[in-house]
């Protein structure tokens, strides 16, 4: 067997992911993606009213919060041919809109951060030096000398006392990290505002969902009555308090995310140049001006990237048997059929397999069965989902204000556009999407209240809510953009009862293992090429690794694996 860098678990991500590298001198010249633990929701649901099932689904991950209740309560109001107020789409469409900026601010700082700032060189910087750069970047507040001084303060008592606590067991010193002092003292300064302020804007979703993570939904509109005059609904005093946390997440994005990307990214340009995935993009598209019946009205746009020709967007039907299946050919699943074939998520089955060597194992079996991810295709192309895809799709369909953010980020950096397909390029869409969300959320929230101004309290339908008017069988698709892409849940109604349901997640799109011809997930083929500086120090795999942001408890449908690695890294 080769020589093989493996990292297990990786962490800073939500669930197990173990990624083993096969190395060739210091370059890597393979890479294996495996998700090493066993969700089984679909298993749960079957024989279930398809009206409880967001309750169910929203416990597949605990980061993710909402995604998976809006997909499963989409899926099916599509199955049952529900319509839905517009009060009730404007709702989910805030609700959607600040789990975008609140899990991609928590991701920037506190799970993607530390593979590029150096905390512990934050320790020789100057706090006045340190506020000039801040202040030449941004107007945000906390910028005075004083401010940074108490934040060196606060860090040195951590590293003196031995107790790095959040910060520890990283590669600090590593000769990958580029920035000055000064730059790494205000990227940790600002990584422990967003603590704060992360947990100030969660709070919407307690407004219109009663409780965050996993606020409440319900399938034919949002759970929450409007009446100004009720203390227990939405009233006057609620409105008024989600204006602000939206003014509260705008200042922190334009403030703080963005400028603290733009100034990170200008050391770390030689990133806009590796990192690239399969060159294939997919967007589902979501938050509908009107409803999820007309795409065009979509902030985020609908279609496919294919071989990075942005100059051609291919459309998507995510119903189609012809356009989306899943492949278990590496992966630790039977089918009926063959292990070779494709599956729609319609006629999808969730049959473990565990066919891996016993534990405890030194390689995965990269021959047969590797993972407990599936491996979804789009028309037999594996694809990348996620920010970059959505904005690349934007960018493509002639979006405006994508146009202007991309180009206008590319020229700040000095940058090709050959960029955008990279472990940088995919980071920075993270930040320009976060941009475009914030900049959304105050026209939703102005047409709500409008409605309501108007006398439209009207925020769930009622129609067709008896399972004895229900067709004896239907099916239907919810999709969602989640935060870390295309989200889409598939179920099978049969007498009231869920017969069959499937959800395909953004990290088994791009987390999942070889098809049956050989082709590469995204992480797998992101990694190819990356030179290890330090193979004892893999930064360069967490650094591309992170910039999917996986969620593997979403992904898979542990583990034990076999063989003879070179080393094996357990990472902070």
């Amino acid at each position: 067997m080769s020589d093989r860098v493996v990292v297990d678990p990786i962490t800073r991500i939500e669930g197990h992911l173990r990624i083993e590298a096969e190395m060739e001198g210091d370059l890597i010249s393979q890479a294996y993606s495996s998700g090493t633990m066993v969700r089984g929701i679909e298993i749960i649901l079957r024989g279930r009213d398809p009206r409880d099932a967001w309750a169910f689904t929203q416990r597949i991950c605990g980061v993710c919060t909402l995604v998976h209740g809006i997909a499963s309560v989409r899926a099916v109001e599509n199955a049952l041919s529900y319509s839905i107020p517009h009060n009730a789409q404007l709702i989910r469409n805030l609700m959607i809109g600040a789990q975008y900026i609140h899990d991609h601010v928590m991701h920037f700082y506190h799970l993607h951060a530390l593979d590029w700032v150096d905390v512990v060189s934050a320790l020789q910087a100057d706090p006045k030096a340190t506020s000039e750069l801040a202040q030449s970047i941004s107007k945000y507040s906390r910028s005075s000398p004083g401010y940074f001084a108490d934040m060196k303060k606060k860090l040195t008592t951590f590293v003196e006392a031995g107790q790095l606590g959040i910060f520890a067991k990283a590669y600090w010193g590593h000769p990958a990290y580029k920035l000055p002092p000064e730059a790494n003292l205000m990227a940790v300064s600002h990584y422990l505002d967003a603590l704060s302020w992360q947990r100030s804007v969660a709070r919407l979703h307690t407004i219109f969902g009663g409780k965050n993570p996993h606020p409440n939904f319900l399938v034919g509109g949002v759970p929450c009555p409007i009446d100004l005059n009720s203390d227990s609904a939405i009233n006057a005093e609620r409105l008024s308090q989600v204006r602000s946390l939206i003014t509260e997440m705008q200042s922190f994005v334009d403030e703080v995310y963005v400028p603290d990307t733009l100034a990170i990214a200008s050391f770390y340009k030689d990133w806009g140049l590796q990192g690239e995935g399969t060159g294939n993009f997919l967007a589902c598209g979501d938050l509908p001006a009107t409803t999820m019946d007309e795409p065009a009205s979509f902030l985020f746009k609908r279609g496919a990237i294919l071989d990075r020709d942005i100059g051609t967007l291919h459309e998507v039907n995510l119903e189609s048997a012809d356009e989306v299946e899943e492949f278990i050919s590496h992966s630790w699943y039977d089918y009926a059929g063959s292990k070779e074939q494709g599956l729609h998520p319609y006629a999808g089955e969730t049959a473990m397999n565990y066919t891996g060597p016993p534990p405890p194992y030194k390689q995965l079996d990269v021959e047969n069965s590797y993972s407990w991810i599936k491996s979804p295709r789009w028309k037999g192309h594996a694809m990348e989902v996620g920010p970059l895809a959505r904005m690349l799709v934007l960018y493509a369909s002639g979006d405006e204000q994508a146009q202007s953010l991309v180009n206008s980020t590319l020229t700040t950096l000095q940058l090709p556009v050959e960029a955008l397909f990279s472990t940088l390029g995919r980071t920075a869409a993270r930040t320009l999407e976060t941009k475009l969300v914030a900049d959304a959320m105050p026209g939703w929230y102005d047409s709500l209240v409008s409605n309501i101004k108007s006398g439209d309290m009207k925020t769930f339908n009622e129609t067709l809510w008896t399972p004895s008017s229900w067709p004896h069988r239907s099916q239907g698709v919810g999709f969602t953009e989640a935060p870390r892409g295309a989200l889409g849940h598939w179920v099978v109604i049969e007498d009231g009862k869920i017969a069959n349901y499937q959800a395909v997640v953004p990290s088994t799109w791009n987390a999942g293992p070889r098809d049956v011809v050989g082709q590469p997930g995204p992480y797998e083929a992101a990694l190819v090429g990356h030179h290890l500086y330090d193979a004892t120090q893999p930064l360069e795999i967490l650094r591309t690794i992170h910039s999917f942001d996986p969620c593997i408890a979403c992904a898979v449908h542990i583990s034990r694996p076999g063989g003879e690695e070179l080393l094996d890294i357990r990472v902070c």
